[in-house]
């Protein structure tokens, strides 16, 4: 079992940022780590995903190099970095994790991660 709390959303301006925590408890070292987003009547979209051994990382392309997912394995925390907020990046964003034997994939499929925290609003205003 994986337990995942995140942190750190809140209302921001355009062109501002945000840095999300998602704290993670139990085998979380066994897991991809990843975020998702969502919004009422939408579909979950993926956002950014870590390896096992944080040598791989993917983003959904919209993001283009302005969020950055990293992860402190001391404090078994990822982290999404967030830049140049624009207001369609306003969503409750929500951390996943993904069991795996491997350690430098990487999976963007949400139908595939075992647990899910509970998700944090971001609001960015125009």
């Amino acid at each position: 079992q994986v337990q995942l709390v995140e942190s750190g959303g809140g209302l921001v301006q355009a062109g501002g940022s945000l840095r999300l925590s998602c704290a993670a408890s139990g085998r979380s070292g066994s897991h991809i780590l990843g975020w998702f987003r969502q919004n009422a009547g939408e579909e979950r979209e993926f956002v950014a995903a870590i390896s096992r051994n944080s040598e791989s990382t993917k983003y959904g392309d919209f993001v283009k190099d302005r969020f950055t997912i990293l992860k402190d394995n001391a404090k078994n925390t990822v982290y999404l970095q967030m830049n140049a907020l624009k207001p369609e990046d306003t969503a409750v964003y929500i951390c996943a994790a993904k069991y795996t034997i491997y350690s430098s994939i990487i999976d963007t499929d949400r139908n595939e991660y075992d647990y899910w925290g509970q998700g944090t609003q971001v609001t960015v205003s125009s």
